[in-house]
């Protein structure tokens, strides 16, 4: 009984404080159920609804309408500026970040508008965690890059767990654990990402976006870090840019292909989504045309 009360007592806290701050995803991950096989039944975790983005005048994307989906990755490809790491900016609310930069539409995370005039953008980040193109570790030690974030946020609890842990969950822990305080700097390019990703993890978020994570790498490291995306899914959800098709179809659950339209004069470019739906689909049996010539390599 004391147990049950205790339960109460701690959703009712968690309500309140999400009406307090308009914005708990933590509280709101709990409430959402595990996935279900059936994929109808798995829960979304971003309602995107005619996304635009705006740099200045110029549009860069159209009209993105899709959801995705939790406890599964979700992989963005297309050719080159065709708005895939503009849209996955959106996601995290990176993109206010840029000057002039404008977005349209809904994106709705756990129920809320993340663009709604009420929401903290810090707070969006640091639910909605991200990995680079490039590895960007700070100029610290390895153990100081992941407890950067939870010191900042005030986080409880042994510093030298949270970061064992971290490291673990980034599949790094083995590989640095006699060197915590050597400088990240000394590390290979692979371990660098995997750092990256492990400082991301730290601070607990609901989501990784990940804006192409292999492309500088090496197969080996490629294929570290692609276990581990697998390996993580089961706890966290995730999106992924990636330009190789042979990744995405090896780690993804959905995909959306997204293309560049030209409008009348042929100088201005808009990217637009071609097609959403679960990987196998889209590289097995695309519903569009131009989806099958990008996937078999006659464009691209």
């Amino acid at each position: 009984m004391a147990d049950e009360l205790t339960t109460e007592e701690t959703h009712d806290r968690e309500r309140e404080e999400a009406a307090a701050r308009r914005f708990h995803p933590s509280a709101a991950r709990e409430a959402v159920a595990p996935a279900a096989p059936d994929e109808h039944a798995v829960a979304s975790i971003f309602d995107c609804r005619k996304v635009a983005v705006f740099y200045s005048e110029k549009r860069a994307i159209r009209d993105v309408d899709i959801d995705l989906r939790q406890n599964e990755i979700s992989a963005l490809i297309g050719p080159s500026g065709c708005g895939k790491s503009t849209f996955l900016r959106c996601l995290n609310r990176m993109n206010d970040l840029i000057p002039g930069a404008r977005v349209d539409g809904e994106i709705v995370y756990h129920g809320e508008n993340l663009y709604a005039s009420n929401i903290d953008p810090v707070q969006v980040r640091k639910r909605i965690g991200m990995v680079f193109q490039k590895p960007n570790p700070f100029p610290k030690s390895i153990y100081d890059n992941i407890a950067f974030g939870p010191r900042v946020m005030g986080m409880k609890g042994s510093m030298d767990e949270i970061v064992e842990g971290a490291l673990r969950r980034g599949a790094l822990w083995d590989e640095v654990k006699d060197r915590l305080k050597t400088n990240a700097f000394g590390m290979s390019g692979g371990q660098q990402q995997r750092l990256c990703i492990a400082r991301a993890l730290a601070t607990e978020p609901d989501v990784l976006l990940m804006d192409e994570p292999c492309s500088a790498l090496d197969p080996i490291s490629t294929g570290r870090i692609e276990d581990l995306m697998l390996e993580l899914k089961t706890k966290i959800s995730i999106v992924i840019v990636t330009h190789n098709m042979q990744q995405a179809a090896r780690v993804s659950d959905r995909t959306a292909f997204f293309t560049v339209e030209l409008d009348e004069t042929g100088k201005n470019r808009t990217g637009a989504v071609v097609e959403y739906d679960r990987t196998d689909k889209i590289f097995t049996n695309p519903s569009d045309s131009r989806t099958q010539d990008y996937v078999s390599g006659k464009f691209g």
